[in-house]
């Protein structure tokens, strides 16, 4: 299942990401959405967790929970965005 996380601090890192998804299960990415001009986070990512059961434990775990400072959002990821 592809997951959608918004609100993330700009200090939110793919590692720090995966780790925390990584709780629920298996992560197969996680990957920090970010400027292609600058490199900077747009402070969203997908992730992808491959055991539908699992990933919506962890949605349903972490929606609305603070990460870095942050109250982030987690849903699952409907359509690919162009990000």
């Amino acid at each position: 299942m592809n997951i959608q996380v918004f609100n993330l601090s700009l200090s939110t890192e793919d590692r720090d990401l995966r780790r925390l998804f990584s709780a629920f299960g298996i992560v197969t990415s996680a990957e920090v959405v970010r400027d292609k001009l600058n490199g900077r986070s747009k402070c969203k990512a997908l992730i992808d967790m491959p055991i539908y059961g699992e990933a919506l434990q962890a949605i349903e775990s972490l929606h609305q929970t603070m990460l870095d400072g942050k109250k982030i959002s987690v849903s699952e990821l409907q359509t690919k965005p162009e990000w």
